[in-house]
Parts: structure tokens; C-alpha cells; sequence
């Protein structure tokens, strides 16, 4: 083992707050393992260890980053979605397939699907657009976080008024989905591009209400006026 993946753990295992540890689990509906170490003491351990790895080749950082995944600890993962951010301004369109084989592998919650997609995968698709048809293929996988990645790897783009075409088809593709987590996912994509694109994303959900499940259009419509929000919550 990497003295730096031992010496990381020894720090996660030496922080864990009691408080954290007991109320960890009820944000999640599946099983996970976790320490029990609130993320900013994650965040400030992975810098720590970053200082010591950022010299190094990308891809003995993406190794040590899949040793980690491979723990199924939660903070152990939101360590690598530390890291693959801190890595952007290294990406090449190559890594794409690393990061698709860490989603469709190894997430396995949204909190671990959202850190990583919001950030890394969101940087890279802002960097290399032509991937975002690859995102909507993922919409169709019979992997849940694959298909909630999706939607959330554009949600910092959208948030800043980018890819509304790209936001609509993806949402298009995902109404049928009956995973909650999954309608929260593009709920959550299509209420961030609302910032910028009201008009347009309320269009879509009136013209797509009856369909769309109320879980995914209460998100969306959440940054809405009140006469706006009534309205696409009216089924009649």
C-alpha cells in the first residue's frame, strides 16, 4: 500500500466524530460505509495528501485514487472526487473512460455520485462538450448512479446558464424513470438551469407535468415564483 493512502486513512480513522458517526447513515436509504468524519475535515485531509501527490504522474494519482474507491468508505470517496477536481486543468478526453469506469463501478450512493459528478465531471465536460452525448447514453443504463450522473454531471454548467438543449434531452430522456434518486437528479439539473433559463424550464414542465413525476417537478420548479410554482403543480 501507498504510505500516503495509509497514513490518509490512519487521519480519517484518528478524526471521526462521534456525533458524525451516529448520525451518518440516516441520510441514506442503502447501507454505506463510512468513518464518521464531517466533510470539512474530508476536504482539509484530502488537501493535506494532495500537497504531497500533485507532482506525481496523473496516472499513478487515478491509481491511487481507485485504491480508495475500492474501500467503499464514503470519505475515502469523497477524498478521489477531491483529487480528480484538483486534477482539471490535467484532464485529457482519454480520461473520460477512467471516469465512467469509477461511476459505473464503484459509486455506489448519491453524496459519492454528486461529489464527484458536480465537480470533476463537470469540469470536464465544460472542457471536452462532445462528451455530453455519452451522458445521454447513461441515461438508459440500468446503473442508478450511472443514469443520476447524467443529470448531475451538468448541474455547476447549467447553473451558469450553459447547455439548455443538452438539459432538456437529458430530462426528456429520464421522465420515465421510476428511481427516486434518479428524478431528484434531473429535478435537481433542470431547477439549477432555471436560474438563468425561467422561461424555458418552466415551459418544459408545463408541457411535460402530467408525465413528469412530482418529486422531479418540486425541484425543479423550486426557484420559481409562487403564481409559477401553482401553476405547474395545478394537474387540471
Amino acid at each position: 500500500m501507498d504510505p500516503v493512502i495509509a497514513n490518509l486513512r490512519k487521519d480519517l480513522v484518528n478524526s471521526a466524530d462521534p456525533a458524525t458517526r451516529k448520525t451518518f447513515q440516516r441520510f441514506f436509504k442503502e447501507t454505506v460505509k463510512y468513518y464518521g468524519v464531517k466533510v470539512p475535515m474530508v476536504t482539509k485531509i484530502a488537501r493535506k495528501y494532495w500537497k504531497e501527490i500533485k507532482a506525481r504522474d496523473k496516472e499513478e494519482i487515478f491509481l491511487l485514487c481507485e485504491e480508495l474507491y475500492k474501500s467503499g468508505y464514503c470519505e475515502e470517496a469523497f477524498v478521489v472526487s477531491s483529487w480528480a477536481h484538483l486534477l482539471s486543468d490535467r484532464y485529457e478526453r482519454e480520461d473520460f473512460l477512467v471516469f465512467r469506469h469509477w461511476i459505473d463501478s464503484y459509486i455506489s450512493n448519491w453524496a459519492a455520485c454528486d461529489s464527484f459528478c458536480n465537480h470533476t465531471m463537470g469540469d470536464f465536460i465544460q472542457k471536452f462538450p462532445e462528451y455530453i452525448g455519452e451522458l445521454k447514453c447513461w441515461t438508459q443504463s440500468d446503473n442508478r448512479w450511472m443514469r443520476r450522473a447524467a443529470a448531475v454531471s451538468l448541474i455547476v454548467p447549467a447553473k451558469h446558464g450553459k447547455y439548455l438543449d443538452d438539459v432538456l434531452e437529458i430530462s426528456d430522456r429520464m421522465l420515465p424513470d421510476n428511481d427516486d434518486l434518479v428524478r431528484k437528479g434531473y429535478g435537481w439539473l433542470l431547477k439549477e438551469a432555471s436560474r438563468k433559463h425561467q422561461k424555458a424550464v418552466f415551459d418544459y414542465v408545463m408541457r411535460n407535468k402530467k408525465a413528469m413525476p412530482r418529486t422531479a417537478l418540486r425541484y425543479a420548479i423550486e426557484l420559481m415564483p409562487k403564481e409559477m410554482k401553482a401553476e405547474a403543480m395545478n394537474r387540471d
